[in-house]
C-alpha cells in the first residue's frame, strides 16, 4: 500500500510581495503567486500524482493553491476539506506592518526574537510553539488516517502552519525547525510507513520563499 502526503505552501499573496506580516488576514496570490501554484500542479503531474483527499486553510491564498493545482492535474471536482487549524500562525499587533517598520518601533532584537523564537509571541500573536498546538491535533485526527489508509493526501496550506507538521513527520527538534525553509508553490513529497514514520521525503523546491507571511 502507498501512503503518500504531499505539503504545499501556498504561491507568493499580495501581501508577501509587499513584505508585510499576514497572518490570519486574507490577501490573494499575486500573479507570480498564480504562476507558481500551476507549476506546482506541472510538477505533481510530472510525477504522475492524483489525490484522493486534500486540506487546506480558511485563507484564500491557500484555497486559490489548491484548486489551481488540482485544475492543473484535472482534479477540479475533488472535494477540498477546509479547517482554521491549518491557517497561517497569527501575526497579532504585527499583522499588516512591513517588517521594517516594525522593526522601527519595536527594535530589531524583538522583532527578530518574535520572528524567530520558537515560543515567544509577538504582541496579541502566537509563538510558532502556539501554531504547532493548534495545527498538529488536526493534523494527527484528520490527516494522518487518510493517509495511512493509502489514500494520497494533499495539504495546502502556510509557511508556519506546515512547519508544524513538519516538526512530527520530520523529528525535528524546535531549533532545528526555525531553520527549516519552506519554499512558496513547492511541493514536498513523503511517503510513509503504517507506523506513520517517514520511509522518504523528497522537496521539489524552485524558487527561494519570502520569508514574510
Amino acid at each position: 500500500m502507498q501512503r503518500r502526503l504531499v505539503l504545499v505552501r501556498h504561491g507568493q499573496s499580495e501581501w508577501n510581495l509587499k513584505n508585510l506580516f499576514t497572518g490570519w488576514k486574507d490577501p490573494d496570490l499575486t500573479e507570480k503567486g498564480v504562476e507558481e501554484a500551476i507549476e506546482a500542479g506541472r510538477r505533481l503531474k510530472a510525477e504522475g500524482l492524483k489525490f484522493d483527499v486534500a486540506f487546506t486553510s480558511k485563507l484564500q491564498r491557500a484555497q486559490r493553491t489548491s484548486q489551481l493545482i488540482l485544475a492543473e492535474l484535472g482534479q477540479r471536482n475533488l472535494q477540498v476539506i477546509e479547517d482554521e487549524a491549518l491557517n497561517e500562525r497569527d501575526y497579532g499587533e504585527l499583522t499588516g506592518l512591513n517588517k521594517d517598520d516594525a522593526r522601527k518601533t519595536w527594535g530589531d532584537k524583538k522583532v527578530l526574537m518574535w520572528r524567530r523564537s520558537y515560543d515567544v509571541p509577538p504582541p496579541g500573536g502566537e509563538s510558532l510553539r502556539d501554531t504547532v498546538a493548534r495545527a498538529l491535533p488536526y493534523f494527527v485526527r484528520e490527516i494522518l488516517p487518510q493517509v495511512l489508509n493509502g489514500k494520497t493526501t494533499l495539504v495546502t496550506a502556510h509557511g508556519n502552519s506546515l512547519r508544524a507538521l513538519i516538526m512530527t513527520l520530520e523529528r525535528l527538534t524546535p531549533e532545528e525547525l526555525l531553520q527549516r525553509e519552506l519554499f512558496t508553490g513547492a511541493p514536498i513529497i513523503y511517503e510513509m510507513r503504517a507506523d506513520s514514520t517517514i520511509e522518504s521525503w523528497r522537496d521539489l523546491a524552485g524558487a527561494p520563499a519570502d520569508a514574510a507571511e
